[in-house]
């Protein structure tokens, strides 16, 4: 069996999985509205589930900001997840709560069976080794689509969502999140767009790119080619790194595989990532959510 179809086959080890749409999601606190199929030219329809806490209804004249999330069906409701929901609605509710976050619409966009070549951070492709470029290609099963995914975001879907929802449309309020290829289109997004969303998420991000342990990605050549890449596309982004916040983190098999001990995660090599711990309040709150979202009581 070749690698890619191996990879395709472990998907949930790297996050690939599509799962099924959901029917109505069920939150515990606040209230969903669903888009069943918000139309794009630039990818195809998809459904979107923009959860509002519960302080948008009491607070009538106040105005949030907003957390776009990438694979919305695993946010709020394990029916719907494709590997255990995240539980997010909950987790932002506490924390608000606490005064840790402030209260924050979530706008959670679902996958779709394109979610890989709609997740791959594109611009990169161009900077990796031919071999590693045309395993990306052949796993995509076509031309990959991340700008299309961050044109519908920014041009289509935030627009939309500014003039449905009282929001802070503002980069300083708007973040952007996600795992494993969510990740690697989270901070594609921060450098492509940082003028947009001002903070991002990366968690579990899949630094291999592709199949973690096939001939083209093992250690050590695979990682510094990812590594060479995704500094060159920094290199020429705008990410501004006084304005800019990202937490990035690796915490799945495939990455602690594709990682020898002691390499640094290249995902961090450019100003501006800070750790969960310290990532403070205020615009930078996401980021801290990210790390701690289910797990503090």
């Amino acid at each position: 069996m070749d690698w890619t179809r191996r990879a395709v086959l472990g998907g949930a080890l790297a996050g690939f999985g599509v799962a099924a749409l959901p029917a109505r999601a069920q939150v515990t606190g606040g209230r969903i509205v669903t888009l069943e199929s918000f139309a794009s030219r630039h990818v195809a329809a998809r459904k979107v589930l923009v959860w509002l806490p519960a302080a948008y209804d009491a607070r009538r004249s106040a105005r949030f900001p907003v957390l776009y999330m990438h694979d919305g069906q695993n946010l709020f409701d394990g029916k719907s997840a494709f590997a255990g929901e995240w539980g997010v609605d909950e987790a932002i509710t506490r924390m608000a709560a606490r005064g840790d976050l402030r209260d924050t619409i979530v706008v959670g966009i679902v996958n779709t069976a394109a979610r890989y070549s709609e997740y791959f951070p594109q611009k990169v492709a161009a900077h990796l080794p031919e071999a590693y470029r045309a395993a990306v290609m052949e796993m995509a099963g076509g031309a990959l689509r991340g700008d299309a995914y961050l044109h519908f975001i920014v041009e289509e879907l935030k627009p939309a969502i500014d003039r449905q929802f009282r929001t802070l449309a503002g980069a300083a309020d708007t973040s952007v999140m996600g795992s494993s290829m969510g990740g690697l289109i989270s901070l594609y997004a921060i450098g492509e767009y940082p003028r947009v969303f001002g903070q991002a998420a990366c968690l579990s991000i899949h630094l291999p790119l592709a199949a973690p342990m096939a001939p083209y990605s093992r250690p050590p050549e695979g990682p510094e080619a990812v590594a060479r890449a995704l500094r060159a596309w920094l290199a020429g982004s705008a990410f501004d790194p006084t304005r800019n916040l990202y937490f990035a983190s690796v915490v799945d098999m495939g990455n602690l595989m594709f990682i020898p001990p002691g390499q640094e995660n290249p995902a961090r090599k450019k100003g501006g990532g800070r750790d969960a711990a310290d990532a403070g309040l205020g615009a930078g709150a996401h980021v801290r959510a990210a790390q701690l979202y289910r797990h503090r009581a």
